[in-house]
């Protein structure tokens, strides 16, 4: 990728971060199914086996359990794995491996021993995809003590932080929206990133906070510009972007000004990430809070059939529903 802005999609924008990744450090491997040959189901490694080779970029099994429990080895022989799992619902063959060693193997060895392993997840719904292709499994990981767990949104950030995460020492696992692999922006490879563990403002608003991540977030603009252009409401939204550490301080700083919370994601609401923002803003802002805050995403029920997943889905009328409700307080 040259030094230039690129318009580029975050399917591409994630390629040209992983390539980054690879040609800045010898020691960083792709490893997962069909990620080589085939580009990966989505083409995100696309052309990489054939630039790095098969060493670098390598073929595995279908074994989900055996492809984390080997970058586990690898990581702790030195190297910086990424390990693919194709969908979100195949990760949980692998989650004894992810759970009881990759998290905790840092704390075991007092500090002394590095897993800095990558487990990219493409996760969420909105593709018509068939069953086990549309989980949303954010909150079990990010409630597992050893774990980052980020999300991007956009191409930009989709560049930047697959990047950052190669290079943390602790594991990262690293979910990407799959309904938004297609959307693209203008990515800049000599601008200055954010930190990978930090919340952003993307819209300045003074009526009420909105908080997603992810897929959800343009979901929350979409629905803070209906707002805008329908009776003037005014929506800060905040893309959240990693969701294991939460940036609590950059919420409770837009909170204080507008009063109100509402948390967006498509996962179940019911013990879901929003669940702890909820409880957490209670507790540091309660003065500051004009009404309840109050969460929007999936129901507490398995993932249904594409057919219906509109039906199941948050959406631009259950995010303004929402905040019409915590504005009538």
């Amino acid at each position: 990728m040259s030094d230039q802005p690129k318009q580029m999609t975050m399917a591409q924008a994630l390629n040209a971060g992983l390539r980054r990744a690879l040609e800045d450090d010898p020691k960083v491997l792709i490893m997962g199914e069909d990620v080589g040959k085939l580009g990966g189901v989505f083409r995100i490694t696309d052309g990489l086996q054939k630039d790095f080779g098969e060493d670098r970029v390598v073929d595995t099994p279908l074994a989900e359990s055996g492809i984390l429990g080997t970058a586990i080895g690898l990581a702790l022989a030195g190297y910086r794995p990424v390990a693919e799992i194709q969908f979100d619902g195949f990760v949980y063959p692998a989650y004894d491996q992810i759970v009881s060693q990759l998290a905790k193997m840092h704390a075991r060895a007092l500090g002394h021993v590095k897993v800095p392993v990558v487990v990219r997840i493409p996760f969420g719904g909105g593709i018509g995809a068939v069953e086990h292709h549309s989980e949303s499994p954010e909150a079990y990981f990010a409630h597992t003590a050893g774990l980052r767990v980020v999300s991007p949104s956009n191409p930009v950030d989709a560049y930047w932080m697959i990047q950052q995460a190669v290079t943390s020492d602790d594991p990262v696992i690293f979910l990407e929206p799959k309904r938004r692999y297609w959307t693209k922006a203008a990515v800049d490879p000599a601008a200055s990133p954010d930190p990978l563990f930090s919340a952003r403002v993307v819209r300045p608003g003074r009526d009420c906070t909105v908080v997603a991540y992810g897929p959800m977030v343009q979901t929350c603009l979409d629905a803070a510009s209906a707002a805008a252009s329908d009776d003037g409401r005014d929506l800060e939204v905040i893309d959240l972007r990693s969701v294991s550490p939460i940036d609590f301080p950059v919420i409770e700083e837009s909170v204080r000004r507008t009063g109100r919370l509402v948390v967006v994601h498509e996962a179940p609401t019911h013990l879901g990430v929003g669940s702890e923002i909820a409880a957490r803003i209670s507790e540091r802002c309660f003065y500051h809070l004009e009404a309840p805050v109050l969460r929007v995403g999936g129901y507490h029920t398995p993932y249904p059939p594409s057919r219906v997943e509109e039906e199941y889905l948050p959406d631009l009328d259950r995010v303004l529903d929402a905040v019409d409700r915590s504005l009538a307080w």
